[in-house]
C-alpha cells in the first residue's frame, strides 16, 4: 500500500509543480510598437457615413510606441498598465468625397494615453522551450505556444488637436474654430479625456522568458473634438472679411482660416458647385452623434520577470 501511494506521489508531484510554475513568473514587461489610424469627421474614405473600418485612410496613418507591465491573476486571466505615446493625424485633402474634399480640413495630434486592462484567454499560455532546437522539446514547454486574448479596460488620453497656418503648426483648442465660449450653448471641450480600450492580441513564446506578439486595440473616447471638427459653422473666412466683425468676435486671421479653410463658395449660384455653400454660416461641419475613435496596431515583445518569495517581481 504504501508502495503505491510512493508511486502516486512521484506522479502527482511533477503535475503540481508544473501546474504552479507559472506562479513564479506572474510578471513581465511589455513593450510595443505600431501604427495608429484616426476615426472621426475628418478625413476617411471617398465617401460620406462610413464607420470603422469602412472610413479608414492609410494616408493618415502614424506611429505609437508602448511601454508596460503584465501581471498574471490566473492562467487564463491577466492584468495590463500601459502607457502609450503617439500621433493620429487626418486631412480631407486625401478623400475625393466632395463635400469633405471642399471642407479641406487637417489636423494632427499627440496620443499620450495611460491605460489598465484586463486580458482573458481560453487557452494557457506556453512557456517555450529553453531552445528552439528542431524537434527538441525543452522543459517546461506545455500547451500551445501561440496564446490568444481578448481584452478590455479603462484609461486616460491627452490630446491637443493642430493644424497648419502659413507653415507653422497652431493649437485649435484656444481659437475656439466652431464658436466654443462665443455660443452659449457650445462648451471648450477638455485636453484630458477617458477612454475605453478593447480588441484583441497573440503571444508567441520564443523561449522560457520571452514572447512576440501582435495586438489591436480600438479606443472608444467620449468627444467628438480629437480632430477639433464636431457640430456646423458658426463663423466662416468669407463672413470674418470685416475686421469689426473679427475683433468683436474674438477671431484673427488664424482662428478664421483655420475654422474654415474651405475651397470654394459661390454666393450668388450655389449650385454652380457641389457642396459650394456647405461652409455657410450654420452649414455642417461635422457628425456631433457619432464620437471620435483611434486604433493602435502594434508588434509587442514581452519578457517574464521572476518573483519573490513574497511574490514580488525580482527585477
Amino acid at each position: 500500500m504504501r508502495t503505491k501511494a510512493f508511486f502516486l506521489l512521484l506522479l502527482v508531484l511533477p503535475t503540481l509543480a508544473s501546474a504552479q510554475r507559472w506562479k513564479r513568473q506572474r510578471y513581465e514587461w511589455v513593450t510595443g510598437v505600431g501604427a495608429t489610424q484616426f476615426l472621426g469627421d475628418v478625413g476617411g474614405r471617398d465617401q460620406i457615413g462610413s464607420d470603422f473600418f469602412f472610413d479608414l485612410d492609410a494616408a493618415s496613418t502614424r506611429y505609437v510606441v508602448n511601454l508596460g507591465m503584465r501581471y498574471k491573476i490566473s492562467q487564463y486571466v491577466s492584468a495590463k498598465t500601459s502607457f502609450s505615446f503617439g500621433e493620429i493625424a487626418g486631412d480631407d485633402k486625401f478623400t475625393k468625397e466632395p463635400f469633405r474634399q471642399n471642407r479641406n480640413i487637417h489636423f494632427r495630434s499627440p496620443v499620450v494615453e495611460w491605460a489598465t486592462q484586463l486580458e482573458v484567454s481560453w487557452m494557457k499560455e506556453s512557456t517555450g522551450s529553453r531552445y528552439k532546437i528542431r524537434r527538441v522539446r525543452g522543459k517546461g514547454r506545455k500547451g500551445s505556444q501561440v496564446y490568444v486574448y481578448g481584452f478590455a479596460g479603462v484609461g486616460l488620453l491627452y490630446m491637443n488637436p493642430m493644424a497648419q497656418y502659413n507653415g507653422k503648426w497652431h493649437a485649435l483648442r484656444p481659437l475656439h474654430t466652431e464658436g466654443q465660449e462665443f455660443v452659449p450653448s457650445r462648451k471648450e471641450y477638455a485636453n484630458w479625456q477617458f477612454v475605453i480600450p478593447f480588441g484583441v492580441g497573440m503571444k508567441y513564446a520564443i523561449d522560457k522568458t520571452s514572447s512576440i506578439g501582435l495586438e489591436y486595440g480600438l479606443r472608444k473616447t467620449f468627444t467628438d473634438y480629437m480632430d477639433d471638427v464636431s457640430t456646423s459653422y458658426v463663423y466662416t473666412k468669407w463672413a470674418l472679411n470685416s475686421l469689426e466683425i473679427q475683433d468683436a468676435l474674438g477671431y484673427d486671421n488664424v482662428a478664421a482660416a483655420l475654422a474654415d479653410p474651405s475651397l470654394n463658395r459661390v454666393s450668388n449660384n450655389i449650385d454652380s458647385f457641389p457642396g459650394a455653400c456647405s461652409a455657410c454660416p450654420g452649414q455642417q461641419r461635422g457628425d456631433p452623434t457619432d464620437l471620435d475613435s483611434y486604433m493602435f496596431m502594434m508588434i509587442t515583445y514581452q519578457r517574464k520577470i521572476r518573483t519573490t518569495r513574497k511574490g514580488l517581481p525580482k527585477f
